[in-house]
């Protein structure tokens, strides 16, 4: 809702200013860089109507039913596929960009050895932490063990023979392979 009516006001024409108002603007532009009068009520509207907006829709940062019962997410914005809702795929490589860096960083903090693997290695490890959470990744304590010595073999097998390989095979597959050469696989 809220990126459809912002996409709205920005689309929309805003009129004119009158001569008054222009007359101010030339005075006022001597002293600072030129601002259409548009751009300028853009910026306001933009500015002072997203406040405005956050200030009645209010913030919730999981999934939850609105009033009329659709599925809405941040400052009320409709997600539920019933009402066409969604988020564009720029705002899908956003939210999974930041996902992957919170990952990373958790890894960088809990797996000790994670700084000496190869980087297709380190990829599996985020894959994996991507899928079941760091706290999913630590529960494979003898395969972690093994990419710790150097032994990927072990450490590949270990992972097939696993609940999550079990659970998502075709990837749990391409991530044995990858730890097991050490080279990016293309699935």
């Amino acid at each position: 809702m809220l990126s459809q009516l912002l996409s709205l006001l920005s689309r929309q024409k805003l009129r004119p200013q009158s001569q008054t108002d222009s007359s101010k603007l030339s005075e006022s532009s001597a002293s600072s860089p030129a601002q259409s009068p548009e751009s300028s009520n853009n910026h306001d509207l933009m500015t002072l109507g997203v406040e405005q907006i956050k200030r009645h829709e209010g913030l919730v940062l999981h999934a939850y039913k609105d009033s009329l019962g659709y599925l809405t997410i941040g400052y009320g914005r409709l997600i539920d596929k019933a009402k066409h809702g969604g988020i564009s795929e720029g705002e899908a490589e956003y939210l999974l960009q930041n996902d992957v860096s919170i990952v990373l960083a958790a890894l960088h903090r809990n797996i000790p050895f994670f700084d000496r693997l190869c980087v297709p290695r380190q990829a599996v490890l985020v894959n994996m932490a991507f899928q079941m959470g760091i706290s999913g990744v630590q529960k494979f304590k003898k395969t972690l063990s093994l990419v710790e010595m150097g032994d990927y073999d072990g450490a590949a097998d270990g992972m097939l023979k696993s609940l999550w390989a079990k659970q998502t095979p075709n990837r749990a597959a391409e991530m044995a392979e990858q730890m097991r050469t050490g080279q990016w696989q293309s699935g």
